[in-house]
């Protein structure tokens, strides 16, 4: 896989794993989860698309199994925050 290095020294994929047409909230989350076990850690993802709650708890998931850490993620998104915090 092919990366850039940000202005931050961090490393970030070219390749993204997308989540347009997966409407259902379990199947998102399920796609996503696997996604990242497969060793994506870029998600394109959008409001519009109404699922941004099922990636980020993928994403948690993915975070609390060891799967990956908070800093190896990158997320395009926009107008709302993937994972709410208590």
């Amino acid at each position: 896989m092919e990366f850039v290095t940000l202005n931050t020294g961090a490393k970030m994929p070219l390749e993204g794993f997308g989540v347009f047409q997966i409407p259902d909230p379990a199947e998102c989350e399920e796609v996503v989860y696997n996604a990242i076990k497969t060793g994506y850690r870029l998600l394109d993802t959008a409001a519009a698309y109404m699922n941004e709650e099922a990636v980020g708890k993928a994403v948690a998931r993915a975070i609390a199994d060891g799967i990956v850490t908070r800093e190896e993620m990158f997320i395009t998104t926009f107008e709302s925050a993937l994972i709410k915090r208590a």
